[in-house]
């Protein structure tokens, strides 16, 4: 099989393996304690989850702290929901449904538009009752990078926090500024179950559960030094070779381009991560298209809207009819994938395209 679904989830680094099966077994059995346990065996596991934290935070801005989560969702959650204030919440038409979901379940939300090139437009107001903005770094569909800087300004003019979803950013690029950032650890070559909410110094969030609080009294529950480890562990990675991945990537991107020349692209080129890769060709079937490639792991849209049936909300919020959202496909790709895997891939998607006329 070709793995060509980045944006969905990352194949596990071997770094991070090594990393959790310490905690999960550990050389001599031992290596189970509660990190939260003041004995020897807790405080080995405590100092696990510290070091991870480090290694995480590394990717961030300075002066915040970092809490994790089980997952890029719940960290959204908890910054949308503990926000203070009765203000409403502004969100760009391309949100994550983590976002929007969470947005219109709060209530009072009020939605950005977006340009054809997939941009959030800078040109409009923020709504002066607004208590926070929220704007992607990365689309996780399309791939267009967002004007974050722009709207990290708007929002401190209208008096709101600035909450920034840079899950298909966090590793690959430096992020932006923000106030709250939610990240996951599975698009980084990191274990799933575990992701980060990072919270800018002087804020303070009402928690979303109640218990022992174990994260600086804002997300409570016990922490598994195993995914801990391990999402630390492709943090560390992803710092390292955050360089030698983009380059890797700009090469796969520049050939797919050249594969896929007769194919409409969706979305911006250059205000993009070029790991994705969304397009388009007219008339086609893309639910026939996945049956006669089932060796070729590719997306018809975001993951999480896979299988519902609806055309893509971030295909329409650019302008797209029905028909062209419905024939797009999503190929995304990076630090574990080959220049013959894609070569292969792209002719066996294009031969099966041309099949249906």
């Amino acid at each position: 099989m070709i793995y060509l679904d980045y944006q969905a989830t990352t194949p596990l680094a071997p770094e991070a393996r090594d990393a959790m099966l310490q905690w999960l077994d550990g050389p001599d059995g031992t290596a189970f304690g509660n990190p939260h346990s003041p004995h020897r065996m807790g405080r080995m596991a405590a100092a696990a989850v510290d070091l991870a934290r480090e290694r995480v935070a590394a990717l961030f801005p300075p002066n915040g702290q970092v809490i994790f989560t089980s997952g890029a969702t719940e960290a959204i959650n908890l910054a949308m929901r503990g926000c203070p204030g009765k203000g409403a919440i502004s969100v760009s038409a391309i949100e994550h449904a983590a976002v929007l979901d969470t947005a219109h379940a709060i209530g009072k939300a009020h939605e950005l538009n977006v340009a054809k090139d997939g941009q959030c437009n800078v040109k409009q107001d923020i709504p002066s009752n607004t208590k926070l903005v929220c704007v992607m770094q990365v689309n996780n569909e399309i791939g267009v990078i967002q004007p974050t800087v722009e709207f990290h300004r708007k929002a401190k003019e209208a008096g709101a926090l600035y909450l920034c979803d840079a899950v298909q950013a966090y590793g690959k690029m430096p992020l932006a500024g923000a106030d709250m950032i939610a990240v996951s650890a599975h698009k980084i070559h990191g274990p799933k179950g575990i992701g980060a909410l990072w919270v800018r110094n002087g804020i303070e969030l009402e928690p979303q559960q109640t218990g022992g609080g174990q994260e600086a009294n804002l997300r409570s529950g016990t922490l598994s030094p195993a995914l801990c480890a391990g999402f630390g562990a492709a943090a560390m990675v992803a710092k390292e070779r955050m360089e030698d991945d983009a380059a890797h990537v700009e090469a796969l991107w520049h050939r797919a381009r050249e594969l896929f020349a007769d194919w409409e692209l969706n979305g911006s080129a250059e205000a993009r991560w070029h790991g994705n890769l969304n397009i388009r060709r007219k008339g086609l079937d893309v639910a026939r298209l996945m049956s006669d490639c089932r060796d070729v792991m590719f997306s018809a849209g975001s993951a999480c809207a896979s299988g519902s049936g609806r055309p893509s909300h971030v295909l329409q919020a650019i302008g797209l009819g029905a028909k062209k959202a419905k024939s797009s496909i999503r190929l995304g790709f990076g630090r574990y994938t080959s220049m013959e895997q894609l070569e292969l891939a792209a002719e066996k998607l294009i031969n099966a395209a041309s099949q249906q006329g």
